[in-house]
């Protein structure tokens, strides 16, 4: 029996996987594509279909968990237009990058590669953050915050404060009263644009820490913010391969499906849980998918196919364990919420 063209098994495998991917999406504002490009490679499916129709997946899924992030006030939609200005750009160099590399037959080795040193990379510098804060507020709070509230200069990490203090005009005011140079928000939404349209990933497990590390901006902020922004960066990148055939909806839709769902349960989660009871997880995702996209790229030099299914548990693994680490201390505070309620009533 099939359904969009996929058999029964592979379909719920598709949905189950979105629905993992939906809630990182929700809860972090990255973590779905850099997981769906590479589970796609390691499918077989062509570089131009899994990058473009990782995109196009990005797409839809922000949509549903950016309006979840807008009813919670966590989106500043003022620095999320300036990003979509310098994103599309760089999504538009980086989709070229793409063409010019199949054509020549290296597509699926750079950008493997790409990914295992960026992922690996970003995963060391996460947990190691993660551990040295060890639950201190210092490391960004929790996911309370509004995009109308002033905001600590406590929480603001020493790089950003120092980016700040470069008074580069014109010099924009963003939410909580943060002013940062427009040219640096500009350089970081086109590198991670850049970035963007040469992976096919959303760009949020780069541009969320950047926003946060490097401008300053809340992490409640920065997830809804970004999310908004990868709902214009994305569906222009959606659309730029589906003009060239890159978007297979018989992938997108099962994803979809699931991460209708995932999506809004993680956003719900950002009102609950500190993201710093679970950073450490999401470093250690990160270099799951590092290791597993390595296995990939070596099983096709090394000629060893059962590396390719290694590479592909592993990335799945890492969507289950984070995604479950977001359920499961979801629904630990909010019991314990319920019983201290309880105990204060009594």
């Amino acid at each position: 029996m099939e359904f969009f063209g996929l058999a029964l098994t592979m379909l719920a495998l598709f949905v189950s996987f979105g629905f993992m991917v939906g809630v990182l999406f929700g809860f972090f504002g990255m973590g779905g594509s850099f997981l769906v490009t590479p589970a796609l490679l390691v499918m077989g499916y062509p570089t131009r279909v899994a990058v473009g129709s990782g995109m196009a997946f990005v797409f839809g899924t922000a949509v549903i968990a950016t309006l979840k992030h807008r009813d919670l006030g966590q989106v500043d939609y003022k620095l999320g237009g300036l990003m979509v200005v310098g994103t599309t750009a760089g999504i538009e160099v980086g989709s070229h990058l793409v063409y010019s590399l199949e054509e020549l037959g290296l597509a699926g080795g750079v950008i493997g590669v790409t990914y295992v040193f960026l992922l690996g990379g970003i995963g060391v510098f996460v947990s190691y953050n993660a551990l040295r804060s060890d639950g201190a507020d210092d490391s960004g709070g929790g996911h309370h915050e509004a995009a109308n509230q002033d905001i600590d200069p406590d929480d603001i990490p020493d790089i950003a404060k120092r980016i700040q203090s470069y008074r580069v005009p014109p010099m924009m005011t963003l939410s909580g009263g943060i002013q940062v140079s427009l040219w640096m928000i500009l350089g970081v939404a086109f590198a991670t644009g850049l970035l963007s349209g040469f992976l096919g990933v959303g760009g949020g497990f780069i541009r969320m820490p950047a926003l946060f590390y490097l401008i300053g901006v809340p992490v409640p902020i920065a997830v809804g913010t970004d999310l908004f922004e990868i709902v214009i960066s994305g569906g222009f990148g959606a659309y730029t391969y589906g003009l060239n055939g890159g978007v297979d909806l018989s992938i997108v839709v099962p994803l979809l499906a699931g991460s209708a769902l995932g999506a809004r349960i993680g956003s719900a989660a950002t009102s609950v849980v500190n993201e710093d009871d679970i950073k450490i997880y999401f470093g250690l995702m990160l270099l799951g998918g590092s290791v597993a996209v390595a296995f990939q790229q070596s099983a096709g030099y090394l000629g060893v196919p059962v590396l390719d299914t290694i590479g592909f548990v592993l990335i799945m693994l890492s969507a289950f364990m984070v995604s479950g680490a977001v359920i499961y201390n979801t629904i630990t505070t909010m019991r314990a919420r319920s019983n201290a309620s309880a105990t204060a009533a009594d």
